[in-house]
């Protein structure tokens, strides 16, 4: 006898959460770790050497974003049985990945020439082993976020980023400069690979079939050149700062945009790497769909509108007290791209739900739109010669361009977006009040009397939901409750 649909449901809805929770517990390990050691280290290396390495970091991240050519997470959106395809999605990653390392050993030169940082050609050569990395373990990674085995999932994750937190750290205090975090995110990545092939759901295996390679470059091509151009959104300001600002405007900007990235790395990720296989497994049913996309964006943003407003308004005591006043150019950057990040999460959401859909060619246009938007507008603020005015830029763009393009093309497909806006007010305006709070005491108080206070008030404004926060996660491991 089958399992009821409904029953079935429930189950589903539970082990996303418990995939989520464990999701979060990893995310916010890796985050508050690397978060003490990357402080050592900016001390350590300065704007300049921090900006070196940002340049090999930029190149490994463009080519992370089509080095599967989208293949891979067909795994986690198949109807069938993923051992039908998973050789085929080995063999197309492996190659495409051995590939372009050597294309990346090759241009190395001419690429850190052309960003002002001719220093970083060896650090952008090792870090571009990496890919190779990723390219070999891709299958196995994306089986366990189908399964949802986050709990495997987080021991793997840890071992990868202490592993080359220390040996970065070890060789950053023996004078190895740049290369130190390429080494050291080298190292991790090799460990952690070992790691995911032993923990695979599947057995590691090469194949090819000529059908299933159809119909996955049918799907993953579109997809892949989505992704490129997810990377150009998130890394043409970076793009923009080092080509005309030069390395240590880059360093700036980069320290800047990791401390952003903190409520994103903390709350939309784990979020994401629960919602595509969660969503692909009920797209059949909209009601449950429409459900489930409520309880993810207010979670989202009962916990990320705080945190993101906040952290913009203590941008200036937060980088004074943590990093010292070398670093002071970041505040200003800080403040704009911590409030982007609400946006940014926002974005991420509406992207995945696209891809589940199956709106790969709609997602495309939009990206593309973005894009061109983006290149005017942080190129234009790149020649005021202000490192900031990008961070402005990105903000504008994606609350005029992104966010109302990816809003309708939801809309078109039926999900609640008008009703989600009415939910989700009340949050985001608390947050706006909490800010300006913040604000009041960073520009009145000492350094660590002001962080104290963003602190509280990050705190009430968490205490505030906590119910209704707890209401909706309670819902989520019930979807059909």
């Amino acid at each position: 006898m089958g399992t009821p649909p409904q029953t079935e449901s429930r189950g589903l809805g539970a082990r996303a959460a418990n995939a989520l929770g464990w999701s979060l517990v990893n995310t916010a390990a890796s985050r508050f770790g690397t978060l003490a050691i990357g402080i050592v280290l900016a001390r350590v290396l300065g704007p300049q050497e921090f900006g070196t390495f940002a340049v090999a970091v930029v190149a490994l991240l463009a080519i992370l974003a089509f080095n599967d050519l989208g293949v891979s997470l067909a795994i986690v959106r198949w109807a069938d049985e993923p051992a039908d395809i998973a050789p085929t999605v080995t063999s197309v990653t492996v190659l495409t990945s051995a590939v372009l390392t050597g294309l990346v050993w090759v241009g190395a030169p001419y690429y850190a020439t052309a960003m002002g940082a001719p220093a970083a050609t060896d650090p952008v050569r090792w870090l571009g082993m990496a890919i190779l990395v990723n390219g070999l373990v891709a299958t196995p990674a994306a089986l366990m976020q189908r399964e949802m085995l986050q709990k495997q999932r987080m021991v793997i994750d840890q071992v990868n980023v202490w592993l080359g937190a220390f040996t970065s750290l070890a060789l950053a205090l023996t004078g190895w400069g740049a290369m130190s975090l390429a080494i050291g995110r080298l190292a991790g990545s090799v460990v952690s690979a070992v790691m995911f092939v032993v923990a695979s759901p599947l057995p590691y295996r090469l194949g090819w079939d000529r059908d299933v390679a159809r119909r996955l470059l049918g799907f993953g091509l579109p997809l892949a050149g989505a992704s490129v151009l997810v990377f150009v959104i998130g890394y043409l300001d970076q793009l923009v700062v080092g080509g005309v600002l030069g390395p240590v405007q880059l360093g700036l900007y980069v320290l800047a945009f990791n401390l952003a990235s903190w409520p994103v790395s903390l709350f939309s990720q784990p979020l994401r790497s629960v919602a595509p296989a969660l969503f692909a497994r009920v797209r059949e049913s909209p009601e449950i769909m429409a459900s489930g996309v409520s309880l993810f964006v207010r979670l989202l943003l009962g916990v990320s509108a705080p945190a993101c407003l906040v952290l913009a308004a203590a941008a200036g005591p937060l980088v004074a007290l943590v990093y010292g006043q070398e670093w002071a150019g970041s505040a200003p950057v800080l403040a704009w791209l911590a409030v982007f990040a609400l946006v940014r999460i926002l974005a991420e959401l509406c992207y995945d739900l696209l891809v589940v859909i199956g709106s790969t060619q709609l997602l495309l246009l939009a990206q593309l739109l973005w894009v061109l938007a983006l290149a005017v507008g942080a190129y234009v603020a790149a020649q005021s010669g202000r490192v900031w005015a990008v961070a402005v830029a990105q903000l504008v763009v994606g609350l005029v361009v992104v966010l109302p393009l990816y809003l309708w093309q939801l809309h078109r497909v039926d999900l609640p977006v008008r009703a989600l806006g009415g939910q989700v007010a009340p949050v985001v305006g608390a947050s706006v009040v909490g800010a300006g709070v913040v604000v009041v005491g960073a520009t009145t108080l000492p350094s660590v009397a002001a962080l104290g206070l963003a602190g509280v008030v990050g705190l009430v404004l968490l205490a505030v939901r906590r119910r209704e926060l707890v209401s909706d996660w309670q819902r989520l491991r019930s979807l059909t409750a």
